[in-house]
């Protein structure tokens, strides 16, 4: 088996390459924008930090942040029952990569993404994307489950499962409504890390692809006032998920993280009825 400090290094390196593929292949979609880049680190440096990346008022992206970050430290004893491997003394390490596109036509859905590797007395990777329409789409739909699909057969994992897993965890129970369309959502992936990791890097990739194929067929579409005003309705609810139950939010902002960043996901301008 791989040493532990060595698994640690290979992930925090591809979660750098898959950053910087990201933004290169979305800054390639927009056209003449670029990205604007920050870096931050914890109080205790030795802690670790990220590097944000985020590009806004594009032609094609409303707003788009890319983020990774490679922390480590204690959580708070509070939170520590939260997190698998976490409540005997709380220490962690944790690297990924996470993305929110809020698209300025609002016939493009908003697409997340985001993969992870976690270690604690425990170490599993987890992960996922989902696409938010305004607009209904049977096509779009039809067209992000086949490649999610792909990739999960491709690695002998279960799709059925990690599309189920989504479209719960995607939920607002407070509307009795689902986020989106779904995807795939996955944790606690601990069994074999070769096969796991292979698996975390091929999702990366799937989700650049289907980002390609989804702006590229509407980037052009024409779209109307009345469109636009269903896109702010639908980015109330993605605030209200984000802030009330995503998990991301809560890990990011229970270990210490940088709070811009973590907060990168919520729309540059929502409605509520």
């Amino acid at each position: 088996m791989i040493n532990l400090s060595y698994r640690k290094k290979v992930v925090d390196s591809w979660f750098s390459y898959l950053q910087n593929l990201i933004c290169k292949e979305f800054e390639s979609l927009e056209g003449k924008k670029k990205f604007l880049k920050r870096e931050w680190y914890k109080k205790d440096r030795k802690e670790g930090g990220g590097v944000s990346y985020l590009l806004t008022e594009g032609n094609v992206f409303e707003k788009v942040g890319v983020n990774k970050s490679t922390v480590s430290g204690k959580f708070k004893k509070e939170f520590r029952s939260k997190i698998l491997g976490a409540q005997k003394d709380g220490k962690y390490w944790a690297s990924g990569v996470s993305v929110v596109a809020h698209m300025k036509n609002p016939k493009i859905p908003a697409l997340h993404f985001n993969t992870r590797y976690i270690v604690t007395t425990k170490e599993w990777f987890g992960g996922g994307m989902d696409a938010t329409p305004s607009i209904n789409d049977t096509k779009e739909k039809e067209l992000i489950q086949k490649l999610l699909k792909k990739v999960c057969l491709n690695n002998k994992k279960n799709y059925k499962k990690y599309k189920l897993w989504c479209d719960k965890y995607f939920y607002l129970p407070h509307r009795k409504e689902i986020r989106g369309i779904g995807g795939i959502f996955f944790d606690y992936e601990k069994e074999n890390w070769v096969k796991n990791f292979k698996f975390v890097r091929e999702v990366g990739f799937t989700f650049i692809d289907i980002s390609k194929k989804v702006i590229e067929r509407k980037k052009k579409v024409k779209w109307t006032k009345k469109d636009k005003e269903k896109q702010l309705l639908k980015r109330g609810r993605y605030v209200e998920f984000n802030l009330l139950y995503d998990r991301g939010t809560k890990f990011g902002l229970n270990s210490g993280g940088n709070t811009e960043s973590i907060l990168m996901s919520l729309p540059p301008l929502a409605r509520w009825k």
